[in-house]
């Protein structure tokens, strides 16, 4: 996907978050998150600036965000070893920026939200990471976590995202084809042009 789009195959910069969800009862690890009102699960991601997901890990709603992060982060220098800076909202602040920089050797950034403004408006770089669950939504299967085990969860949401990808590369591919048509069209008609003069 990346190289299609004409990047480096591996991400330099990307975006945290989690999103809370509500579990079936038979949902094994569940917690409630007193902050959005919700008894179930938190779905942290980490994407890259193109939308594409890099980790993905599922956890009882009760773990805080900042906590959470340490489990998707965990790995990231052998996963990815070329990401330098990471994308974060306030919930994100406090000690676990030096843990980044620390264990993970990049740095994260905290994008704050101005206290001016009244509803909702577009954050530059959070909207990435938001739109990413926005997608993942519109899976019937993600729109509550059905799942019995938090890996099971986790690998529905990776299978949502192969489907996105899937989706990009074949929409690229028909654009790409119908340039290549229109390249051709367009030599034909000047070859016919030049032998009718």
């Amino acid at each position: 996907m990346r190289r299609a789009a004409g990047r480096k195959a591996e991400p330099t910069a990307g975006c945290i978050d989690s999103q809370s969800v509500k579990t079936a009862r038979v949902a094994a690890e569940r917690g409630y998150d007193a902050g959005k009102k919700i008894n179930g699960r938190k779905r942290h991601i980490l994407v890259d600036t193109l939308v594409l997901l890099m980790i993905v890990v599922v956890h009882s709603a009760a773990i805080q965000d900042r906590d959470g992060a340490k489990l998707v982060l965990a790995g990231l220098p052998t996963r990815f070893p070329s990401l330098k800076r990471i994308w974060a909202d306030d919930g994100y602040r406090g000690q676990l920026i030096d843990w980044v920089k620390d264990k993970c050797h990049c740095v994260l950034e905290i994008i704050k939200r101005n206290d001016d403004v009244r509803g909702f408006k577009v954050l530059p770089r959070r909207w990435v990471v938001e739109r990413t669950f926005g997608w993942l939504t519109n899976y019937r299967r993600l729109a509550r976590d059905y799942e019995c085990d938090d890996k099971s969860s986790a690998a529905m949401v990776q299978i949502a995202m192969i489907r996105l990808m899937l989706a990009r590369l074949d929409r690229q591919e028909q654009a790409a084809q119908r340039r290549k048509k229109a390249r051709k069209e367009r030599k034909a008609m000047q070859v016919g042009f030049a032998l009718a003069d």
